[in-house]
């Protein structure tokens, strides 16, 4: 009886863990428009993703104010759309991604922050809880995996999510809204897919992303990863073509 005590408490405890790692939803909160999202992105990011971090730097009081209004206004899972937290979650991560660098530029790689940041016990940098989330710590990696890959299983969002890199699919210039979601998340596909310097492709043979490699379960649900490239690349790939990763570029993206 004991032991059967603590396994329980054991039990108990992991449970109590897993809810505080998780990131909540918010009663009664209302869908941000992302305007001023949209502005920065607008004014600071170029048509091909090329980031000006010390536009966003000059912005930052901009940038931050709507980070407050994103930390403050965590979706209600019981109103909003599944686009409308689709959008908050992509931006969030986006403008968050953006805060970190501007926080601590100049710097060569996102990468490099994690031994600079000097933080004790984190893994890398994407697991540094530097922001808020409905008054809970939260970090980017919450956001990627236990938030957007886990609870909408959308491979595309592989494409709207930026990590300030320049193999990253480009940051768009444009806030990700509830209204256009379908028609972005087609675009930013087909255009990292179709993007030369970050894939290449022929009939017989791809070398691709190791975006590809390292996500590979969420693009092979449905089919096998050539299967998926087809719905997106403008030159028709052979089922049996060979398949190989390209190595990742981690230098900033400006």
């Amino acid at each position: 009886m004991k032991y059967f005590s603590r396994f329980l408490i054991a039990i108990i405890s992991l449970g109590t863990i897993a809810c505080q790692n998780s990131i909540p939803g918010m009663a009664g909160t209302i869908p941000p428009n992302h305007q001023t999202w949209d502005q920065l992105l607008k004014a600071h990011v170029s048509p091909t993703g090329i980031v000006d971090y010390k536009g966003f730097i000059k912005d930052k009081a901009k940038l931050d104010a709507y980070l407050k209004t994103i930390s403050e206004n965590a979706p209600d899972r019981k109103t909003w759309s599944k686009n409308e937290q689709l959008a908050y979650w992509i931006n969030a991560y986006n403008a968050f991604t953006v805060k970190l660098i501007v926080d601590n530029y100049p710097v060569k790689s996102i990468r490099d922050l994690g031994s600079a940041l000097k933080i004790p016990m984190i893994k890398d940098v994407w697991h540094y809880k530097f922001f808020k989330i409905g008054g809970q710590e939260s970090s980017l990696d919450e956001i990627e995996h236990s938030i957007l890959r886990k609870e909408f299983e959308e491979p595309r969002i592989h494409f709207a999510i930026n990590c300030a890199s320049v193999s990253c699919p480009p940051l768009l210039n444009e806030a990700f809204t509830a209204a256009k979601m379908e028609s972005q998340l087609d675009r930013v596909a087909k255009t990292f897919v179709n993007d030369k310097s970050r894939n290449k492709i022929s009939a017989n043979a791809v070398e691709i992303s190791s975006i590809f490699s390292w996500f590979k379960g969420d693009f092979t649900k449905n089919g096998s990863i050539i299967d998926f490239l087809n719905k997106y690349s403008t030159l028709k790939i052979n089922s049996n073509a060979k398949v190989s990763h390209l190595d990742y570029n981690w230098n900033l993206n400006e």
